[in-house]
């Protein structure tokens, strides 16, 4: 069972990205997934959520209202797309799925976890 994110990389301040998280091994259509970042010498943060049929979705106080979680059942993948970029969301950002579970902030709450995908915003 593997989570793959991919699609970070350097883009500049005001920019987009997005990100994908490919899942395999198992389904991860009954899952909520969550999409997590950590910054040099920063504890992990919340960056948001989505539940197993996509009706609820949260999101971190500093990304509300630029990034926007998606999902595709077909391809077993979910998508953060991150516009309006700052410096300030440069972090390696991991993709995470709780089985069969609500969505949650809490990191520890997530079973599967991605390998991360750097994402770098320069000013």
């Amino acid at each position: 069972v593997q989570l793959q994110a991919y699609g970070g990389g350097l883009v500049q301040g005001g920019g987009s990205l997005r990100l994908s998280c490919a899942g395999s091994g198992r389904t991860f259509s009954r899952d909520a997934m969550g999409w997590f970042r950590q910054a040099p010498g920063k504890e992990r943060e919340f960056v948001a959520a989505i539940s197993w049929n996509g009706l609820s979705i949260y999101y971190g106080d500093s990304v509300k209202g630029r990034f926007t979680i998606s999902r595709d059942y077909a391809k077993n993948t979910v998508y953060l797309q991150m516009n309006s970029l700052k410096p300030e969301d440069t972090a390696v950002y991991y993709c995470a799925a709780r089985a069969f579970g609500g969505t949650t902030q809490a990191d520890y709450e997530y079973n599967y976890w991605g390998q991360g995908t750097l994402v770098t915003v320069s000013s």
